[in-house]
Order: C-alpha cells, then sequence, then structure tokens
C-alpha cells in the first residue's frame, strides 16, 4: 500500500525486452534499505525489486502490466514519481493508493491558475464514473483532489511545492498518465449496484 505522496524522482537508466519487460531506474533512495522483493511504486504502478545497486534497482514488467498502463511510453533518461510501500506508523498523508493502475487518463488542457496549474484529463468512460468532485485520484502515483468533473472530462489543481518534488513540472498536453480511482469509490459504486 501507497499513500500517493512522491519522495524520489527516478530516472530510467536502462529497459530491456526480455520474456518480460525489464526496468533499471535510478534513485536517490538508500538501496542498502530496500529488500529484494520489495514494492515500489514507479509512475504510481506498484512494481517488485528484483535486483540492486548503489544508486539504482530493477524491475521485471509483465506484459500486462504494460498494457494496462503507459508503461509502453517508457524510454531511457524519463523521470519517474518513485513511492516506497507503507510501514506500519508511518504517516498518511494522500489517501490509501494500491499501486493498481485502473487505466490511463489523457491531458487535454493545462493553465496557470493564480501560482498553481489546472490540468484538465480525460477519463476512461468506464472509469469516470468513479471520479468524485473532492473525491481523490492518483495520477502517475500522486494523489489530487478532484475539483470537477464534466462526463470524463475532470480537473485537478497542482501547487508549485507538487510541481517542484514530482514530475508534474514537465506535464504536457497529450500526456497519457496513469489513473488510479479511489478504493472507497469502487466500493460505494460496487454497493449502490447492487442495492
Amino acid at each position: 500500500m501507497f499513500t500517493g505522496i512522491i519522495t524520489d524522482q527516478g530516472r530510467i537508466i536502462e529497459l530491456e525486452q526480455r520474456g518480460d519487460l525489464r526496468a533499471r531506474i535510478q534513485t536517490s533512495y538508500d538501496t542498502a534499505g530496500i529488500d529484494i522483493g520489495a514494492s515500489i511504486a514507479c509512475d504510481g504502478v506498484c512494481l517488485t525489486v528484483v535486483a540492486l545497486g548503489d544508486d539504482w534497482f530493477d524491475m521485471e514488467i509483465s506484459a500486462e502490466t504494460v498494457s494496462k498502463t503507459n508503461l509502453g511510453t517508457w524510454a531511457d533518461g524519463r523521470i519517474l514519481n518513485l513511492e516506497r510501500a507503507l510501514k506500519v506508523g508511518d504517516e498518511l498523508g494522500g489517501h490509501i493508493v494500491s499501486g493498481h493502475v485502473d487505466g490511463v487518463a489523457t491531458i487535454t488542457d493545462i493553465h496557470d491558475e493564480g501560482d498553481s496549474t489546472r490540468l484538465t484529463f480525460d477519463a476512461p468512460h468506464e472509469l469516470a464514473k468513479f471520479i468524485a468532485p473532492k473525491g481523490s485520484v492518483a495520477l502517475n502515483g500522486t494523489s489530487l483532489t478532484v475539483n470537477e468533473v464534466n462526463g470524463t472530462s475532470f480537473g485537478i489543481n497542482i501547487i508549485p511545492h507538487t510541481q517542484k518534488v514530482t514530475t508534474w513540472g514537465t506535464a504536457a498536453v497529450g500526456d497519457k498518465v496513469n489513473l488510479e480511482i479511489d478504493t472507497l469509490a469502487r466500493y460505494v459504486a460496487r454497493l449502490s449496484e447492487m442495492a
């Protein structure tokens, strides 16, 4: 489990297509404190560490994961939002995030709004019903609050601090981002269907 509070920006330093995709990610995490088999969210996708070096870790990524996320757009040099898995007693600063991406949203508009930046996204039709104003979503692993929803379109604001410590400072119209809907929204919708 994760919180959607990004704690590092990693850089892809090697991608290799074997039976599955293998990615080597450079990090500022102290890798001596990471175990083989640990979970790290990379742009919101929960992946398992399979090898470690002084300032990098390797992940193996299944074709299923690539097909459901934006990982097919990954390339050497790409910067990723990283978050280590929660430990008992950690602060829950964002919202409960599983790292199981539901689909890919597309940025359709970006404009300044005061000191913040307003981004508008188009969500897959089948996921739009789970997105509500003032609810939470995880976008590329970042816990964000939804401002408004209009059909499959929804908007969020990114404050300057978030732009600085995540990849949101370099976002562009047309970018494909990993979308994880709020787990509570999924269960509420399911209970409503059964009532």
